[in-house]
């Protein structure tokens, strides 16, 4: 018998002022969390963090200073995690070694829902394939949130990750993606390091058409969290400061 991969989902205030847990997350995902002694997580330094929350809720069954806490591999800055076959030369089996012995493991992101826009994907693929079950815990997911609050189209819609950060192959990709989005009536959606929230803006400011909506969701579940949309012509006009620090979510509809 295996254990059980348990995909717990984070809060979404990673780099802003933090918000009561219980405020964000379901109470039986706070209680599933609080007795797991196996992780897999994003990284470890946030993992602490987010279970010294955890605490402060349910008290965790065993001591932080106990609990077996592994980091993901880290893909290349942008790339999509590698879906690699799992056998005993990767590292997916050895981090599944817990759930193969029967103890249940939780899988966890810095921030929203594991395995989306993160490299835990690679884990629950290698998951499927050694016969553990998997199974998803509720929380937010920043996407998902973005594009209800749009106002663009949620029938049809792209989840395209990290733009390139050279201007000109940027404003080629954003381009072209457009161009998708004009053929297709698909709303597309990206995400940047906050730091390069600005500079991403900015390129969107100077790329896309006039009358492409573009909505902003800046900060969310956060203090201060914002969501707007409207075209670009009106952005262009009034341009938001995007604070470095917070993430945002970007969704465009041409």
């Amino acid at each position: 018998m295996t254990g059980t991969l348990w995909l717990v989902p984070n809060a979404l205030d990673l780099g802003a002022e933090p918000v009561p847990l219980e405020d964000v997350l379901p109470l039986g995902v706070i209680r599933r969390a609080s007795g797991l002694g196996h992780w897999v997580v994003e990284d470890a330094r946030s993992a602490r963090a987010f279970l010294k929350r955890v605490h402060a809720v349910v008290p965790l069954a065993q001591p932080l200073q106990s609990l077996r806490i592994s980091e993901l591999p880290r893909p290349p800055k942008g790339a999509a995690a590698q879906q690699t076959a799992p056998h005993s030369s990767t590292p997916w089996h050895a981090l599944l070694a817990p759930a193969l012995a029967g103890h249940d493991l939780g899988l966890l992101s810095e921030a929203g829902l594991p395995a989306v826009a993160d490299p835990g994907a690679a884990l629950v693929a290698a998951a499927h394939a050694a016969g553990v079950t998997v199974l998803a815990l509720p929380g937010a997911s920043s996407l998902l949130m973005a594009l209800a609050a749009s106002g663009l189209d949620g029938q049809q819609f792209a989840f395209v990750g990290y733009l390139p950060q050279e201007a000109r192959a940027r404003a080629e990709r954003l381009r072209e993606l457009e161009a998708r989005s004009r053929q297709f009536g698909q709303t597309q959606i990206c995400i940047e390091t906050p730091y390069r929230n600005g500079a991403l803006l900015a390129a969107m400011l100077t790329t896309l058409a006039p009358a492409t909506r573009l909505a902003i969701s800046h900060g969310l579940t956060a203090p201060g969290a914002w969501s707007r949309m409207q075209t670009i012509a009106a952005w262009r006009r009034h341009p938001p400061a995007l604070t470095e620090r917070v993430p945002a979510v970007f969704a465009w509809l041409a």
